[in-house]
């Protein structure tokens, strides 16, 4: 990208903020209102308010004015959920470190990715985790793998035969066929092993948390280095899992 085109994406940017801060303060206005109001062309704002209400961040009235849309209270009603989901929570992800000994992590599914929402950090020196805001390919993660077994089958087939299932590792599983079957014994089973799939040396154990809906907007997980795990950890940390995660639920609302 040029310098000329990286600064005119800046530009676009902090125009497209002007509007939104504008129409938040003094509501619906007509394009001349709001070019005048910025001092713009009228033509570059039409431009902008025109894209942002096709995108569902303005809505264009019939009066002719433009107001904020439904977009923007979608982004904050999201945004609102992932903060009401880390303070209730964080208590449990902090219990669940003491008990463990091991990195905690919260995440929730977006599209096919996974989104790491909080993490509580192992007091031990050897850890490994990822960072709040990073995003996994959900295939690849035990907290992935957790939330695509929550979906309904034929939903989450749909998401995944529609995307490349890319190996991080030799470990991770990218035959769709093959991940089906994986997600069907997860849900049997009621947790995910993520076995170095995403990451060489780091294994973790992962479970879904329920709100009041039933459903799962969430899951928690252990994420163990590779030189502390066996199967007596892996059954130690699943009994952890399961009471911090019926904790979780319950302060969610579930039943």
């Amino acid at each position: 990208m040029s310098a000329g085109s990286g600064g005119g994406t800046v530009r676009t940017a902090a125009r497209v903020v002007a509007v939104l801060d504008l129409l938040a303060k003094h509501g619906p206005l007509r394009l001349s209102d709001v070019a005048r109001q910025l001092e713009l062309p009228k033509s570059s704002a039409h431009g902008l308010l025109h894209t942002l209400s096709l995108s569902g961040y303005l809505e264009h009235r019939d009066d002719g004015t433009y107001g904020l849309g439904l977009r923007l209270w979608q982004v904050a009603q999201s945004y609102d959920g992932i903060e009401r989901l880390r303070r209730l929570l964080k208590p449990v992800m902090a219990q669940l470190v003491e008990r463990t000994g091991e990195t905690v992590q919260l995440a929730q599914l977006d599209g096919t990715d996974v989104l790491y929402l909080e993490i509580a950090l192992s007091p031990h020196p050897m850890k490994l985790a990822s960072a709040v805001g990073e995003r996994l390919p959900a295939h690849a993660a035990g907290l992935g793998k957790a939330l695509l077994a929550a979906l309904d089958p034929d939903d989450a087939r749909a998401r995944l035969s529609d995307v490349e299932l890319v190996a991080l590792t030799p470990h991770t599983i990218t035959d769709v066929n093959l991940l089906m079957r994986e997600l069907e014994t997860i849900r049997r089973r009621g947790c995910s092993f993520d076995n170095e799939e995403a990451l060489l040396g780091l294994r973790c154990v992962a479970m879904g948390v329920r709100d009041t809906t039933g459903g799962v907007p969430a899951a928690l997980s252990v994420s163990i280095p590779t030189p502390r795990y066996s199967r007596a950890v892996a059954t130690d940390v699943r009994s952890a899992l399961d009471d911090a995660v019926a904790d979780a639920s319950r302060r969610l609302g579930a039943a």
